[in-house]
Parts: structure tokens; sequence; C-alpha cells
């Protein structure tokens, strides 16, 4: 057994043994403590504090309310040490530099989580995570079966970056996707219509529907479809001289007066010289309808929460109703109230009591993750913990296209977030379950765990070769070798943004110190370790 698996083992043994004090307690107790009471005899250091759940906004009164109702115990406030990485992964995809995690925990101010909300939302990184959301959710890729051409990708995306970055106003953003007309390479947004295999009334229409309405078109009934296809039945698609481009506008042949049924059932005449996507955008878009809030808001839960008030956050209808339908209302609410800004929205969500739970849960219930009585663990995405792979040795990922249309090459890319086409892709990617952006739906990107994932990480010379060569890890090496105690701690604050707890630290500078000749060898032991476990690879 090598030296890093012999260390793992240990260090994973110590997790665990941490990990059993709330689960046994709340069994001991039967999960029946009041909602809101403070147990700290269940806190696990260093994930969680002493706070119980003192509502701070409209989501907390909400979720509170159902787990009172339901008699269900919501997990303690998380640590500064478990929040300031939380949150950097979640909103800008990135692990949070560790001179900012010391100042942060040293920090004694009371609003120090809402100063730092502010502070990673205003970062770049932020347009760039979300803009690949979008990109997933608009099926950004060159090649089959979408086949908008690096030309279209590259113009798409930019696109999509600008309006987030810009913080554009939902509404205004959705209007351009529906009712923009023009080339696909000169008119960005039309590329919402090229970027659909079936390019039928019906196929745009639930295209339309999935996306912006979070409703699976194919389960509504005939008359409701037949009704809101009509709205696209004249898109029309026109060649160019320029290779692949592409012009969308609205059907120039006469026609005769549409008849179309919003999918409300509101049933509409549009005259030939209206576009009769702009009369359902106006549908859609109107303050009265909630559909597009609901939609949105129910996203954006799930991505930061884990999952929808209503699960899947893509499969909207009356027979899949919302966990806490108080929350649902609440969060579309703040949204219409905020004139559809996203990240005011992001905002209410981080800042909740809600968002800032212990991944550690009180309860018992089964249905405490879902009713969000604690943060839910799941597994980093692909393009996210390639990246923190990547920091390790201070350069960045080579991908290329197979398909010669053309051929492309990408090499030293900084941050794999920023892959702009999603025919563009790597062995880790695929084994790490990256979306192949075909359908736009959510349950493209598979974050489940594998054998193979596992293997990789163990045993990948990839992996062993970017700790080898980290840049990262050498100057720690050179600064630090021989005071061990202080080499454990900056590489557990680097890499799980904490300080080691006292039974880790003593078994981290007992490997260094027996291989202290070679100080870059148990460096690389440990830091492999580290990325080896469930709180580097995954959210909580």
């Amino acid at each position: 057994m090598t030296a890093p698996v012999r260390l793992l083992g240990v260090l994973l043994a110590l997790v665990l043994l941490a990990a059993v004090g709330p689960g046994r307690a709340a069994a001991e107790d039967g999960g029946s403590e009041a909602a809101g009471e403070d147990k700290t005899a269940a806190l696990v250091p260093p994930y969680e504090g002493r706070a119980g759940f003192e509502p701070v906004n409209a989501i907390d009164v909400a979720v509170l309310a159902e787990l009172r109702r339901r008699g269900i115990q919501p997990s303690h406030r998380c640590s500064d040490e478990v929040f300031i990485r939380r949150l950097h992964i979640d909103v800008i995809g990135t692990l949070p530099d560790p001179v900012r995690v010391a100042a942060f925990l040293g920090d004694r101010s009371e609003d120090k989580r809402a100063q730092l909300v502010e502070e990673v939302l205003a970062r770049e990184e932020y347009a760039d995570l979300w803009t690949l959301k979008w990109c997933d959710l608009l099926r950004v890729k060159a090649e089959f079966p979408i086949n908008l051409w690096p030309n279209g990708v590259q113009a798409y995306r930019r696109w999509i970056f600008d309006s987030i970055k810009a913080n554009r106003p939902y509404d205004a953003f959705v209007r351009d996707l529906l009712t923009s007309s023009g080339s696909n390479f000169r008119v960005p947004p039309v590329n919402f219509y090229r970027a659909v295999q079936d390019r039928s009334a019906g196929g745009l229409a639930g295209a339309v529907a999935l996306t912006f309405m979070g409703s699976r078109f194919e389960r509504w009934p005939k008359a409701r479809q037949k009704g809101m296809a009509a709205f696209f039945s004249r898109v029309a698609y026109k060649k160019t001289a320029e290779w692949k481009e592409e012009i969308i506008i609205p059907d120039p042949e006469p026609r005769p007066p549409l008849k179309a049924t919003f999918p409300d059932g509101t049933a509409v005449t549009i005259a030939p010289s209206e576009d009769p996507r702009r009369v359902f955008a106006d549908w859609l878009l109107d303050r009265k309808n909630p559909a597009l809030a609901r939609s949105l808001a129910n996203r954006v839960w799930s991505w930061l929460m884990g999952r929808g008030v209503v699960h899947e956050p893509d499969d909207l209808r009356d027979d899949n109703p919302p966990v806490n339908a108080a929350l649902l209302a609440a969060l579309e609410r703040a949204l219409v109230a905020a004139d559809f800004d996203v990240k005011a929205l992001f905002r209410l969500i981080l800042n909740s009591r809600t968002y800032q739970g212990s991944p550690i849960p009180q309860s018992q219930d089964p249905q405490a993750e879902a009713l969000f009585a604690h943060y839910a663990l799941r597994r980093l995405d692909a393009e996210v913990l390639i990246d923190a792979l990547c920091r390790l040795d201070g350069r960045g990922e080579n991908y290329l296209s197979q398909v010669p249309e053309p051929f492309t090459i990408l090499r030293g890319l900084t941050r794999t977030v920023r892959l702009a086409d999603g025919s563009i892709t790597s062995p880790f990617l695929e084994m790490f379950g990256r979306p192949s952006r075909d359908t736009g739906l959510e349950s493209e990107r598979n974050n489940e765990p594998t054998d193979a994932q596992s293997l990789y990480l163990l045993n990948s010379s990839d992996v062993h070769r970017r700790l080898l060569n980290s840049r990262w890890l050498r100057r720690l090496v050179q600064r630090y070798g021989r005071k061990h105690t202080t080499l454990a701690r900056y590489i557990y604050l680097t890499l799980l943004s904490r300080q080691p707890m006292p039974l880790e630290l003593g078994t981290a500078v007992q490997h260094i110190r027996a291989n202290s000749k070679k100080p870059q060898e148990p460096a690389v032991d440990l830091a492999w370790a580290l990325i080896n476990t469930k709180e580097f690879l995954y959210r909580h």
C-alpha cells in the first residue's frame, strides 16, 4: 500500500468518527426536538457552529414553518470555514484563496457573511460559471446533433456572458432569445432557434416550454401542444453564401391570420403582419403570468440548494407539486419585485439561514433533505473539479474537438468553466458527467460518483504528475519544509479551506516528519490524500 493511500485511510477514519456524533444523537432523540432549538451536544467541528435556525428573510420563514409542521429538526448553522468554501464553489466555481480564507476566519464583524456574498457576486468568475450553466440549457454546441458551428458558438456564448456580467434583467434576456431575427453569426440570440434538433413548430415550442417554463412539452395534452406550437409555426431559416451561416426570421410568405392558444387556454388570432413569437413573448413576460418567474426561481434554488422546490427543476406540472408551496411563492415574488434582477434572487438565497445550514442533518426523517432541513451534499461539477486540480500545478487543461470541421485545439485553458463549445471535451469531463448539451435537460449533467472516478483520483498518473509539478506545493515546501506543522496547516487551508483538526494535524505531521529528508514527497502524499476525501470532492 502506497504512502498516500495509507494516509488517506487514516484521514478518512478521522472524518468518519467526527461525523458519527450528530446522527447518533438524532437517533437517540428521535428527531423530536422543537425546530429552532439549539442542540450544542451534537456539534461537529469544524463543519458547524452553535447557532440554531433563526429566520432572517421570507425564505427561512417558509422553510421553518414547513419543518415545524412536520416535526423535523433543522440543521445547525454551518461554520465560517464551510460557508466561504461553499459560497465560492456554488457562485463562482472555484476554491477560495487561502489568504482570503484566513482573513475571513479572523474577521469578527457580524455582517461578514453578507459582505462576502457581495464580494463574490461582484467577481467576473460569477459570469463565467453561470454562462456555463446557461450554455448547458441553451445547447451551445458546434457539432452534431445541434450544429451551431464554431462561429455561432463563440457569438452565442459571448452574448450570454455579456448579459450575465451586466446582470441584464432576465425577462429582457428571454425576450431577445424568443423574438430576435437575423444572422446567427451577427445576432447571437437567434441561435436559440438554431440550437434545437427538431425545428418543427412542435420542436421549437418544446424547447421554449422546457427552457423558460420548466415544463416537459411532450407530457402536455395534444390540444395544448398544438395551440402553443402555432406560435412557432412561422419561423423561417435561410442559408447564406457564408460558410454555415443561417438567417432566422418570421416567414415572409403571405399568410392568413393565425389561430393559436396560450398554454393557459386563452385563444388568440394573430394578424399576418405580426410576428407570432412576439405575441407569445408578451404573454410569457407579462408580470401577471407566474410561469417565467416560477420556472427561474425554482431553477436557481435547485442550482444553489441541490434540488428544486419542484423536483426535477425542469418538470413543473400540476401533478408534480412543490414540496413547499409557500417557499416557491416567496422566491417567485422576490424575483418579480426585483424586476427580474437575478443577482437579487441569488443575494436573497445566499443570505438566508436555509442556505447557510450545516450539511449534517439533525433529523432522521427521510424527507429532511427534500424539505431543506440541511444543505445537500453533492459532488463538484466536472468543470469545477478539473479547474481545482489545474490550480495545483498552475497550468491549464488542453482540449480538442476531433470533428474536423474545423479541427479545434485549445491549449492551456485557464478555466474549463470558460469552455464555450459542448463539442470540445476530454476524457476527464466525460468521466465526471459533463452534459452533452443535446437536449437542454438538467438531468444531462451526471454528478453521481463512479468506481472509474475513484480509481482515477487514487491511481491516475495525471493527478500524481500535477502534484509533483505543483508550483503551489513546491513554494510551500521551500518556505515551510522544516516547519512540519505549518506546512500541513497550509495544505489543509488551501484544499479544504480550514485548519486541520488536532487528530488530523498529528497524523499529517507524523507522516511529514517520518519522510523529512525529502519533504516534497510527504507534502504530495498529504495533498493527494486530501483531494480523495469527500470533503474536497463534494459541495458541503
